[in-house]
């Protein structure tokens, strides 16, 4: 068993990043008779893996369904760990593909209606997309320039 503090050494993280990790229910300790919180080894690869999917810009609310079936005195294996990967792969892509896509359209016009740039004219003639909502439509998939199967709505 180790303490909060062996816990926070180990993890390369703040003590107070254990307990917060503890209150939103991603890993679970309890009180020895001193009242010390206590954990068990296995805390220190579930706490890598918040770390990496926190990294990777999971949000905690998807790491702690992740983590739900797993036992807290369980060491996740490589079976857990290819189980919590696959679930988050394809929300990884669509992040990757849309940060592709903004850093590839980030100097030219997004569609959001102000016609400021020289190529707004041409992209968005008379503000058409604006009929199609609000927001820098091109960046949210409208427009000439999404691929079929990637404008919203469809």
């Amino acid at each position: 068993m180790l303490g909060v503090g062996e816990v926070a050494r180990r993890s390369g993280i703040a003590v107070s990043t254990v307990h917060f990790y503890e209150s939103k229910g991603l890993i679970e300790g309890w009180r020895s008779e001193g009242n010390q919180r206590r954990y068990p080894r296995a805390v220190l690869r579930r706490i890598a893996i918040i770390r990496i999917a926190q990294r990777a810009g999971i949000p905690l609310a998807t790491i702690r369904a992740a983590l739900a079936d797993l036992p807290h005195d369980h060491m996740p294996n490589a079976a857990d760990w290819a189980r919590f990967s696959a679930a988050w792969r394809a929300m990884l892509q669509a992040r990757i593909d849309g940060l592709v896509q903004l850093r590839d359209q980030l100097t030219r016009c997004i569609g959001c209606g102000c016609l400021s740039l020289a190529e707004c004219p041409l992209r968005n003639p008379g503000d058409r997309l604006g009929a199609q909502g609000a927001g820098p439509r091109f960046l949210l998939g409208d427009g000439e320039d999404a691929p079929e199967g990637e404008r919203e709505g469809d």
